[in-house]
């Protein structure tokens, strides 16, 4: 089999091979059960990497042409006259992995797969970052009757881009408990932080721009970075938040568009942004003219620091771009976020809702305007805000019974979230896989490291869903788990 690669050729490496084995075999020159070189053998010949010859293989077999069969490799499956008649034709079916984008394709595991696998099924999570279920479900359903029987619906195809009116004049009033004043014009609702964040990447930046993220970092935020064909720089955090002492050069040397930071309680860590960085952040951010994103959703569950000024109460100059979601401290399910910004990029955002989404989560929005208008969600959020801190405490306790195996912990002062080291030669991703077994989910530290150099002897725990009684069994288990494999070192 004579193949050939041509590096002036703009066409990919693997379709180039696979093209050229497609139409050997198509004018019979391999025949039907032939078996192709292995995967290795066939990137040695053509000294190309094997994921090139892995990703032809796959084309052909996308094709029907191959079969991959166990303990002989990829044999040859064209068949005669005949059979083709039989079936569809091959050559008559879409090439699924030619003109699906590389970016879409040939991904690695995501969090989505690692997160599935660790979280589907009845086992006891440690790993939702949601609220817990607090909200009886009588008073939910006879809110929601209220609503539908007062709209009568229509107003679900009538609400502005912008978000339902009521919902923003109350969410106005909610962040001026935070030190956040701001109109009408400068607030945007959207459906989750993911849709926020897109949205805002969307309408500042072009494929080849960089930005500014923290590390680690939730996987949600270097993804849609890396899918809109854009770079990103990563600054370490410590338990006072970004590493703030070098950011100016990287700044002058790299222009980035913004700043991303997570500045309360970031995900995973824990950790919180201190005075004094937050301060050196506006600083660079006006000197720079840098924007800066920063996403605040658990702020409002605060144990030990009262209320926190967030960046964009103490900016002003307008160059914080701040993203709330209310996705800690409202009904497990029902997701909303807003984001607060000068008002030419909120007119942006207003747009690409118009052209991408025909309702905001219309019901949501009603329901959530309801509760803030009668100071429901201000209750439920202070009777969250005590439960999570005995849950938090209690999943301390059991991690400081287990120090004496090398398990270490930054006690969180608020948040969600516990960054936990495990003992020294444990790997976050084989704890979690055995804890998984075990009917616990864990999320592994790796995956909050975007270029995957970090975090393996890492997990990060969520304490924030499940109920007392579920997280003491959770924890046993997991104990149980990383004192097992401690054991077997």
């Amino acid at each position: 089999m004579n193949l050939k690669i041509n590096k002036n050729l703009r066409t990919p490496y693997y379709w180039q091979i696979a093209d050229q084995i497609k139409r050997m075999i198509i004018a019979g020159e391999l025949a039907d059960g032939s078996i192709l070189p292995s995967e290795r053998k066939l990137a040695d010949i053509l000294k190309v990497h094997r994921n090139t010859v892995i990703k032809a293989y796959a084309t052909l077999k996308d094709m029907q042409l191959v079969e991959s069969k166990q303990g002989v490799g990829y044999v040859i499956s064209y068949g005669t006259e005949e059979e083709q008649n039989a079936v569809p034709n091959p050559r008559n079916k879409v090439n699924w992995s030619h003109i699906i984008k590389d970016e879409y394709l040939d991904m690695k595991e995501t969090y989505d797969d690692i997160f599935v696998k660790f979280s589907e099924g009845s086992k006891i999570s440690l790993s939702t970052g949601i609220a817990p279920a607090i909200y009886a479900e009588e008073e939910i359903s006879d809110d929601l009757a209220s609503i539908l029987n007062e709209s009568g619906l229509l107003p679900a195809y009538l609400a502005p881009y912008q978000g339902d009116q009521t919902l923003r004049q109350q969410v106005l009033a909610f962040l001026r408990t935070k030190g956040i004043k701001a109109g009408m014009s400068q607030l945007q609702v959207l459906a989750e932080t993911n849709q926020a964040l897109d949205f805002i990447i969307t309408s500042l930046l072009n494929p080849g721009d960089c930005v500014i993220i923290e590390e680690p970092v939730s996987p949600d935020v270097y993804r849609v970075i890396q899918l809109a064909g854009c770079r990103f720089i990563t600054v370490p955090v410590d338990k006072d938040g970004m590493v703030c002492d070098n950011l100016e050069p990287l700044i002058e040397e790299h222009a980035p568009k913004f700043i991303y930071v997570n500045s309360s309680y970031q995900d995973p860590t824990g950790c919180i942004l201190s005075l004094e960085r937050r301060q050196r952040l506006l600083e660079l951010s006006a000197r720079h003219h840098i924007p800066i994103v920063e996403e605040d959703a658990g702020s409002s569950l605060n144990y030990e620091d009262g209320t926190i000024s967030s960046l964009k109460a103490m900016d002003k100059n307008d160059n914080v771009i701040y993203i709330y979601s209310f996705s800690l401290t409202f009904i497990p399910g029902l997701s909303l976020a807003v984001v607060v910004a000068n008002e030419k990029l909120i007119r942006s955002l207003s747009y690409l809702v118009s052209i991408r989404i025909m309702s905001i989560n219309w019901i949501t929005q009603k329901l959530l305007a309801k509760y803030l208008s009668d100071g429901r969600y201000y209750d439920k959020v202070d009777e969250m805000r005590l439960s999570s801190r005995q849950k938090r405490d209690m999943m301390c306790a059991y991690l400081d019974r287990a120090s004496s195996l090398g398990v270490s912990y930054i006690k969180p002062r608020g948040g969600v979230y516990i960054w936990c080291r495990m003992p020294d030669g444990l790997n976050g991703l084989d704890v979690a896989e055995r804890a998984t077994k075990k009917g616990v989910s864990v999320v592994p530290g790796e995956v909050f490291y975007p270029l995957h150099n970090g975090g393996f002897n890492y997990l990060r725990l969520n304490f924030s869903y499940e109920p007392m009684y579920w997280l003491r069994e959770g924890m046993e288990r997991l104990l149980r788990v990383i004192r097992e494999m401690s054991e077997e070192l």
